[in-house]
């Protein structure tokens, strides 16, 4: 569904499911001022176009005990067309990569981590990120604090 097909009542619906993925749908009709049947057509439409792609839980990674949050900017010996599949293969693979962007500028990759202690992170690069062919170059950030953190895109004046 392209964004000019996204009316005023779509925005609401997706504003309202980003904030809280768990309405019933008659919640989600009292909020957006929508019977319940033709909310329901929406959220289905939404989800079959593709933007809506999926329903998760939110989980606190300190709560858990992944309180250590790293950047990690990766640079390849070359970017060709094996080595950037072979790295992305390889960041599908690993749990503990929570995004990974295929950057422009001074390094080809960006990835967030998500990892227990300062131990874990040592294992991960040793073991996993030096020994995929075609990394050059590893610089880690530490996350000291998280200032703001959205999984709701602005969808008010799409």
């Amino acid at each position: 569904m392209p964004v000019s097909d996204l009316d005023a009542t779509d925005r609401r619906i997706l504003k309202q499911l980003q904030n809280e993925g768990k309405l019933t749908n008659i919640e989600l009709s009292n909020r957006i001022g929508l019977s319940p049947s033709p909310c329901l057509s929406r959220v289905r439409a939404l989800e079959q176009s593709g933007v809506i792609s999926g329903y998760v839980a939110l989980v606190n990674p300190e709560a858990i005990g992944l309180g250590v949050n790293v950047f990690i900017q990766i640079t390849l010996e070359r970017q060709i067309e094996q080595a950037l599949e072979t790295f992305e293969n390889r960041m599908e693979a690993y749990p503990e990569v929570m995004e990974c962007f295929l950057m422009t500028g001074d390094s080809d990759y960006l990835i967030r981590l998500v990892v227990r202690d300062i131990a874990e992170l040592q294992r991960f690069i040793l073991q996993k990120l030096s020994n995929i062919p075609g990394v050059a170059n590893i610089r880690s950030s530490f996350a000291l604090k998280q200032v703001k953190y959205r999984t709701a895109l602005p969808v008010d004046d799409l």
